[in-house]
C-alpha cells in the first residue's frame, strides 16, 4: 500500500525516520482490529513470534540533500504491507479512515493511497531484490553488515523462518550482488546498524510476492528491510 503524503516541515528529524513505524503500524491496526493488534504485538502469527508487517518510512522525491538532514518535498509516500490477507485488510480500512499520519514530529497529510496487488507468475528461478531502507541483521547481539562473516548465513535464516511462517518453500542460493553504505538509527534508545542491499536467490514466486509485502531481515514492523 503507498500513501501519498505531504507535509509543511522542510525536514524530518533524523532519530524520527524510523523510530515512530512501529507505533504508527499498530495504531492503524488497532483502530480496525483491537485484538488482531493486541495479539500480534504480544504473540507474533499463529505461533511464530515474527510480525509479517512492513512499512517503509517517509519518503520524498526530489527531496533537497543535505548532509546530515533528512529534507522532505512535497512529493512524498509511505509503503505499508502484508503477505497476510487479515493484517493488510486491516491496513487498508484504517488508511482508508485517514486524513493525516503523525510520524514523529511531523504531521503527513494523506493525499489518497493505492494498494498495489503483485500476481506471481507460474515460473520459479533466478530474482533480484533492492532495498529502499536498510537491512538489520543480528548475531550473538551484534549488528550485522554486508561482507561480514556471518550476515549471509543470518540472512538466510531469516528468510527461511519466513518462509516457514507463511508455509511456502525456502529460497536458495542467497547472494549479496550490491551494499549501500553503513547507516545507524536509534530506536527506543537502541541503535539499528544495517545498510541498503541487493542480493540474488532462487525463490518459489510466491514467496517473492510475500517477501515483497514483508521486508528482508529483522525490524521490518520498524520500517527497515523494505524491498524497493
Amino acid at each position: 500500500m503507498r500513501v501519498d503524503v505531504v507535509t509543511d516541515t522542510p525536514q524530518l528529524n533524523w532519530d524520527d525516520v524510523h523510530q515512530p513505524a512501529r507505533g504508527v503500524v499498530y495504531g492503524l491496526l488497532e483502530e480496525h482490529d483491537p485484538v488482531l493488534a493486541r495479539s500480534l504485538h504480544d504473540e507474533g502469527w499463529r505461533g511464530h513470534p515474527l510480525k509479517p508487517v512492513g512499512v517503509a518510512g517517509p519518503q520524498f522525491k526530489g527531496a533537497p540533500r543535505k548532509r546530515g538532514v533528512y529534507t522532505t518535498s512535497p512529493n512524498g509516500s509511505v509503503w505499508f504491507g502484508s503477505p497476510v490477507p487479515e493484517i493488510a485488510a486491516a491496513l487498508i480500512s484504517a488508511l482508508a479512515r485517514r486524513t493525516e499520519i503523525v510520524w514523529g514530529a511531523a504531521r503527513l497529510r494523506v493525499q489518497g493511497f493505492t494498494v498495489e496487488v503483485d500476481v506471481p507468475t507460474p515460473v520459479e528461478g533466478l530474482v533480484e531484490l533492492r532495498t529502499a531502507t536498510p537491512v538489520v541483521l543480528r548475531h550473538e547481539g551484534r549488528e550485522l553488515l554486508p561482507g561480514e562473516v556471518h550476515y549471509i548465513d543470518r540472512l538466510e535464516h531469516n528468510l527461511r523462518h519466513k518462509a516457514d511462517v507463511l508455509g511456502l518453500p525456502a529460497p536458495r542460493g542467497l547472494r549479496v550482488l550490491e551494499a549501500g553504505p553503513r547507516r545507524r538509527f536509534l530506536v527506543r534508545g537502541a541503535p539499528r546498524i544495517g545498510a541498503q542491499v541487493r542480493v540474488a536467490m532462487e525463490a518459489d514466486p510466491r514467496f517473492v510476492d510475500a517477501i515483497r509485502s514483508w521486508g528482508l531481515g529483522l525490524d521490518t514492523v520498524q520500517g527497515f528491510g523494505w524491498i524497493r
